[in-house]
C-alpha cells in the first residue's frame, strides 16, 4: 500500500519543530522513521504533516554531564552501539542494543524514535525502568524532565502532550558495583520479543542487592516485577512471585501459558548473568 498524502517540513530547529506542531494539529515527527513509514503505508497512521527533525545536530549528542549519561534523541541505535561511552556508563542499553530489529534497522532507527514509539515489545523502554531513567522534553512551556516510570502511560501512549518533542534521554552513570543482565526470545533474532527481560543489581561481595527487574513483550507496557525484587531482597522464590506481577494475554505468537513459563526461563537466566563474576 502508499500512505495518504501529506504535506513535509524540515524543522530547523527544537523551537521551529514546536512551532509546526502547534501549527498543525495532525502532525508526526520524522526521525528515523523505522516504525512511522510502516504505518504510512499501512495507513494506520495518516498525519496531515511530517515534520523531519534529521538536520538538528544538537540532538546527536552523547555526553556524560556528572552522574549522568545523556543519550540525544536522533542518536542512531548503530551510533550507541559503537559508543565507548554507552559501553562504559550504560552497559545495560549496550547490552540490548543488539537485538533491536536488524543492522539496516538500527542504522536508520534512533533512540527517541523507539522511545518515543512505547512498543510494549521494544528493548529500551524496560531498560530505562530498570536504570531509573529520565528523558527530556521539549514543549511550548520549555523543557521539563520525565521520570521513565511516569513516562510509559499505556499501549503506545507517553506522556508526551501535543507540541512536545522528545530530545534526550538521560541515564545514571553506573557505579563500580553495579550488575547488568538482558534476555529475551524470540522465533528468529531481531523479531519482536515473544517475552523479553532487563535487569540492574548492586553486588555486595556475593550478594546481590537492590535487584530490578523490568520485563517486557507480556503488557500493554514494559512491567516492573517488583513482587519477584521483593522476594529476591528476602530470599524467597522469585518464580513463585512472578506469577502474581505479570499477567499477560495471549496473541498470535505465544499464548498466555506461554508467556508466563518463558518469563520463568528468562528470569533463570538473568539472575545467573548477574550473579556471574566480573572477569
Amino acid at each position: 500500500m502508499k500512505p495518504a498524502p501529506f504535506g513535509y517540513a524540515k524543522a530547523t530547529s527544537v523551537e521551529h519543530a514546536i512551532a509546526l506542531l502547534g501549527q498543525y494539529a495532525d502532525a508526526r515527527i520524522l526521525a528515523g522513521g523505522q516504525s512511522l513509514i510502516a504505518t504510512l503505508n499501512m495507513r494506520l497512521s495518516a498525519p496531515k504533516l511530517l515534520i523531519d527533525i534529521n538536520g538538528l545536530d544538537e540532538l546527536r549528542r552523547i555526553a556524560v554531564a556528572g552522574d549522568w549519561l545523556e543519550i540525544g534523541a536522533l542518536v542512531r541505535h548503530a551510533e550507541a552501539e559503537r559508543s565507548p561511552d554507552v559501553a562504559r556508563h550504560a552497559p545495560l542499553i549496550a547490552l540490548a542494543l543488539p537485538h533491536i530489529a536488524h543492522p539496516a534497522i538500527r542504522n536508520r532507527g534512533t533512540i527517541g524514535g523507539s522511545i518515543a514509539y512505547a512498543d510494549p515489545a521494544a528493548e529500551l523502554p524496560a531498560c530505562l525502568l530498570v536504570l531509573g531513567g529520565e528523558l527530556v522534553v521539549a514543549g511550548k512551556a520549555g523543557k521539563r524532565t520525565v521520570k521513565a516510570e511516569d513516562f510509559f502511560k499505556g499501549l503506545f501512549e507517553t506522556a508526551l502532550a501535543p507540541g512536545d518533542v522528545l530530545t534526550a534521554v538521560r541515564l545514571p552513570v553506573a557505579r563500580a558495583d553495579s550488575r547488568h543482565a538482558f534476555a529475551e526470545l524470540a522465533r528468529r533474532h531481531g523479531d519482536y520479543a515473544l517475552v523479553g527481560l532487563a535487569a540492574a543489581a548492586r553486588v555486595d561481595g556475593t550478594t546481590l542487592r537492590d535487584v530490578r527487574l523490568a520485563f517486557f513483550g507480556v503488557g500493554a507496557t514494559a512491567i516492573r516485577a517488583r513482587t519477584a525484587e521483593a522476594a529476591i531482597a528476602i530470599g524467597t522464590d522469585p518464580l513463585a512471585a512472578l506469577a502474581r506481577d505479570l499477567d499477560p494475554q495471549g496473541d498470535v505468537q505465544a499464548s498466555a501459558a506461554a508467556k508466563r513459563h518463558l518469563a520463568g526461563v528468562l528470569l533463570r537466566r538473568v539472575l545467573a548473568q548477574l550473579a556471574e563474576p566480573r572477569p
